[in-house]
């Protein structure tokens, strides 16, 4: 299996903000947190991450005394693990762990929280999540790079995190009492998903509360409704995508004909708090509104560059306005940046999160597999927002305690209202 990936968000830049007494407590409380993981990350690797090669039998000619599997490293991971079966106070360590755990480290040590290696069960969850069904508890998940942290972006109408109360905002502290800090945000997904009935414990820190918020919420399966559309006054239509899986050119196609057939003048699209997804899915809804011309290009680091096209055939007829925030990330951002190079529509809300890079799934054939960056991309007019984003046309940011207190959306209303603007011209 090798599959094309632009998908969660983990580092990119925000608009600076002022620092608040509980932002400057949180990253006090966090940073022993990541003193730990960095150096048990460390540790793993140096123990063994050059074994990779050795267990997977992916290796091609003789040993390669320049690379990191030579007889000194080799030599010293034998020596480790003599040590550890020798003195180590418990008896029963799991090899197998201790093996995933070198693989894991391997990958880890390129720096990169994009290159993920996955366990059997890992890569089982990976599948069913892109294929828009998995067990949790129906929360988005983002990582917020000012706080470090792991932070709830949305909640499913009708899904366990709703009738917990969770709320977007809420950064995750720890789940089931351990501390989120340090790890990627695979690996916090990866905890709180789980069997179906069985309940998992977050611990939250939430704006407006003086004390840690301490709940219990019982997992079950999710399907992913990755596409909703609501039919507004004075002929507008609005259409969410939450995220971009196999499932949702489909969910798309039917929505966006839902909406025409209800005689829409104008399109919203709600690109807000999207993590990404699937480069095949995002091009195959763009070809729905973009004009003849690229929709995005890759380059690879050799400098090959592999164009992603739009034959224009059916190229939006309506004005359209894309809803955009700070969680807004890479498959997102190529739709929404193809949008705003095209000039076919207006982007309303915060600057993005700046995710321009792609990755690839690579099948080791033992159930295992990578995923591993493998280009940078490019919007159609030639611009990487790694690390940069993209400027909304019309600024305004999400006034949360109004929406959380008054169930009001000042950004969909400002959206709504610059829709009005190009319906009458």
């Amino acid at each position: 299996m090798e599959n094309e990936n632009i998908e969660n968000n983990e580092l990119a830049e925000k608009p600076a903000s002022i620092e608040t007494e509980e932002e400057k407590k949180l990253k006090r409380r966090f940073m022993s947190g990541i003193l730990i993981g960095a150096l048990c990350a460390l540790f793993i690797f140096t123990a063994g991450a050059i074994c990779f090669v050795l267990a997977t039998g992916i290796h091609a000619g003789g040993q390669n005394e320049n690379g990191v599997l030579n007889s000194e490293t080799i030599k010293k991971v034998k020596l480790l693990e003599n040590l550890v079966d020798t003195n180590y106070y418990k008896d029963d360590v799991d090899k197998s762990t201790q093996a995933e755990g070198i693989y894991k480290g391997f990958i880890d040590s390129l720096g990169d929280p994009y290159s993920v290696y996955y366990t059997a069960n890992e890569l089982e969850e990976l599948k069913a999540v892109t294929k828009g069904v998995y067990y949790g508890i129906g929360a988005y998940v983002s990582m917020d790079q000012e706080k470090n942290a792991p932070v709830i972006t949305g909640v499913m109408e009708g899904s366990p995190a709703e009738e917990a109360e969770l709320m977007e905002g809420d950064i995750i502290y720890e789940v089931n009492k351990e501390n989120t800090q340090g790890l990627t945000l695979d690996e916090v997904v990866a905890k709180i998903k789980g069997e179906k009935g069985t309940s998992v414990h977050l611990t939250l820190i939430r704006d407006g509360s003086a004390e840690n918020v301490e709940v219990d919420v019982t997992r079950n399966e999710i399907q992913v409704p990755t596409v909703s559309t609501e039919l507004l006054k004075d002929g507008i239509g609005y259409l969410k995508i939450s995220e971009f899986d196999e499932i949702t050119t489909d969910q798309f196609t039917e929505g966006l004909a839902e909406l025409r057939a209800g005689g829409i003048k104008g399109l919203i699209i709600d690109l807000r708090s999207n993590p990404g997804g699937n480069l095949v899915t995002v091009c195959d809804i763009a070809r729905q509104l973009l004009p003849k011309g690229n929709i995005v290009y890759t380059v690879d680091r050799e400098g090959n560059k592999q164009d992603y096209t739009c034959d224009g055939s059916r190229q939006i007829d309506i004005p359209v306005v894309v809803l955009i925030n700070q969680y807004s990330a890479s498959a997102s951002e190529i739709l929404a940046g193809a949008i705003k190079d095209y000039g076919i529509g207006k982007l309303v809300g915060v600057k993005t999160f700046g995710k321009g890079i792609v990755q690839s799934v690579f099948d080791l054939n033992d159930g295992t597999a990578v995923k591993l960056t493998v280009s940078d991309y490019y919007t159609p007019n030639g611009y990487n927002i790694h690390g940069i984003g993209i400027e909304p046309d019309v600024e305004v940011e999400l006034d949360i305690e109004k929406a959380q207190r008054d169930k009001v959306d000042n950004q969909k209303e400002k959206a709504i209202e610059v829709m009005k603007e190009l319906l009458d011209k």
